[in-house]
């Protein structure tokens, strides 16, 4: 018999796991999500979560509590009687009393290879640290952070070049069937779980304001994981004077180049900037206001001469 779920998520990477759910022919009984949103250009209008968005295209309970810690809210999750919560990009922590909730508990859809990238910001840590591969793994969620058995997984390699907001989109997609096929095994009770090593345990903390700013005395390779690993959001930065004006530019793609000069110095004519060691050839960024933009288009506009120094 299909299964009681109670889904839990409110990003767009949570999106394609609750439709395939739901197409597989489980009751999704009820979808937490987060609260709406200030946004528009003022912040006055009120935006509900994609996952919110597609719930109600679903037609089912949408509930979004600030908060899972109080009594009341405990109950009546309790009284939605589901076999299962599937949890993907909540952004809320979950009790005991939530993680036991439900018949078979509660189980997570992470994007890293646990219990490398435990935390809040796996896939951009992965690229950020110029791994080759990460993945998606299905775990069933206990007390701590990203700490429970592991269900199932799925390997997924990273292009050298390929930027957090390419993998993040490739790892819903994977994320989603893998989920179903653990759902189908959870209801068949053939769903085999294996204990986290001890070993190589690394966290993916939360994304800093700090890491933002490019540093260019970092070398090339380092430089580069870090503008893609942060493309396109909250995206790596860096000024440039032009004219007497100072602006920010945010650098959404680069690649590895060759040539030397001081570290930030515009070295040729299609915005190849020198490193600590080695070079980067910048090929999409975008001016404060502005949309994305190539390299080339850019430099149409911008008339940025050799030697200009990038800070």
């Amino acid at each position: 018999m299909p299964l009681r779920i109670v889904f839990m998520g409110t990003p767009e990477f949570s999106v394609p796991t609750l439709r395939a759910i739901a197409e597989a022919g489980h009751e999704v009984v009820a979808v937490y999500t987060q609260p709406p949103r200030p946004a528009g250009r003022r912040g006055l209008e009120l935006t509900p979560s994609p996952v919110q968005r597609e719930a109600e295209r679903l037609g089912v309970e949408v509930r979004s509590p600030v908060s899972l810690k109080g009594q009341a809210e405990q109950a009546a999750f309790a009284a939605l009687n589901a076999d299962a919560a599937v949890v993907v990009a909540y952004g809320l922590l979950l009790p005991q009393a939530i993680l036991e909730g439900t018949r078979l508990g509660a189980w997570n859809g992470h994007a890293s290879l646990l219990p490398r990238w435990r935390g809040a910001a796996p896939i951009q840590r992965a690229i950020m640290a110029g791994d080759g591969e990460t993945g998606m793994m299905v775990m069933k969620m206990d007390a701590g952070l990203d700490t429970g058995p592991v269900a199932l997984s799925r390997r997924v390699g990273i292009g050298p070049n390929e930027t957090a907001g390419e993998l993040h989109d490739r790892l819903m997609q994977v994320g989603a069937p893998l989920m179903v096929e653990a759902l189908a095994a959870l209801e068949a009770g053939t769903l085999a779980l294996e204990p986290q090593s001890d070993e190589g345990v690394i966290y993916a903390r939360k994304i800093d304001k700090a890491e933002t700013r490019i540093d260019w005395r970092l070398p090339a390779g380092e430089l580069h994981n870090r503008i893609r690993g942060l493309s396109p959001l909250p995206g790596a930065w860096c000024e440039m004077t032009l004219g007497g004006r100072t602006e920010r530019l945010k650098i959404l793609r680069s690649a590895l180049s060759e040539g030397t000069g001081g570290p930030g110095q515009v070295i040729d004519g299609t915005l190849t900037v020198a490193c600590g060691s080695g070079a980067v050839r910048i090929t999409e960024l975008q001016r404060a206001g502005g949309r994305p933009a190539t390299a080339q288009e850019f430099l149409r506009g911008a008339k940025m001469e050799e030697g200009t120094i990038l800070t």
